[in-house]
Parts: C-alpha cells; sequence; structure tokens
C-alpha cells in the first residue's frame, strides 16, 4: 500500500456474529491486514462460536480474543463496504450513513449444518469447509470490491 494511503474499511456482516463474520474478520486481518481495517457484527450478538475459533487457529489465525457484537455499536464508524454474508443480514442490513456500498457474499451457516453431524468430528469438517471458502472470497480483496461497486 501507498505511503499515506489509509487502509479499507470493511464490516463483515452476519446474523449473530458468532461464526462466519468472525472467520471472515480473522482472515482479513490475517491475509489483508496491510490493505484492509476489518471489523465483524451481527443483527445480533450471539456470543463467539468455539468451534469456529478451534478451525481458524488450525491454520495459524488467532480469533479468540475477537468478540461478538451487535451492528450499532459500530454505526459511528466510517466504512468503505459492508460484506454479509448471509442472507439473513443481507435482508436485514440497516442503512449506513454516506450510502456505505453493501456487497453480499452468502456462506452456508455452520452451526445449522452442524446440527446433523454424527460426529465432532463431522462437525469440524463442516466449519473447516466454510472456513476455507471464507479465505478464498478474502484472499480476491480488494479488488473484488472495486469492481462490483
Amino acid at each position: 500500500m501507498p505511503a499515506g494511503k489509509e487502509k479499507i474499511k470493511i464490516l463483515f456482516l452476519c446474523t449473530g456474529n458468532s461464526c462466519r463474520s468472525q472467520m471472515a474478520e480473522g482472515w482479513a486481518r490475517h491475509l489483508k491486514g496491510d490493505t484492509i481495517e476489518p471489523y465483524s457484527a451481527g443483527i445480533l450478538a450471539s456470543g463467539l462460536s468455539r468451534k469456529a475459533v478451534k478451525v481458524m487457529a488450525e491454520k495459524g489465525v488467532d480469533i479468540s480474543q475477537q468478540r461478538s457484537k451487535q451492528v450499532e455499536k459500530l454505526q459511528d464508524k466510517d466504512f468503505d463496504y459492508v460484506i454479509t454474508v448471509c442472507d439473513h443480514a443481507y435482508q436485514q442490513c440497516p442503512v449506513f450513513p454516506g450510502g456505505t456500498p453493501v456487497v453480499h457474499m452468502g456462506f452456508d451457516d455452520p452451526p445449522s449444518l452442524a446440527l446433523s453431524a454424527q460426529s465432532e468430528e463431522e462437525e469440524l469438517e463442516i466449519y473447516r469447509r466454510v472456513r476455507d471458502e471464507i479465505r478464498q472470497f478474502i484472499e480476491t480483496l480488494p479488488e473484488a470490491l472495486t469492481r462490483k461497486k
């Protein structure tokens, strides 16, 4: 990033800010910390998923200190983009000051899918798949956003 250029502020928004948006924030900080200032929030705050923390740690990304928060807590931030990572958040997304662009990139919900898992390992495989899909998306940032604007 050229000297004097500010990082792009991105909010990853999900329903409960427990899993997908937390993973996206963690990946963005880990992979794109030189160009992106990531945040995450939810329509609700339902706590940080221990399984999300575990599968991210498997890849060397520590999200254990991130906190689940409601989007209202971040309304004073001036985001360049809001990325909704689930359909519910996209449908319920609040309007941000200044007409901040909202980009939707939906991912499966690991906690919901894990309900039908037969073992903890099967549950973790679901989390890992979504973790890896989110990583692939984060790797395209910020260039993918400027194409969608």
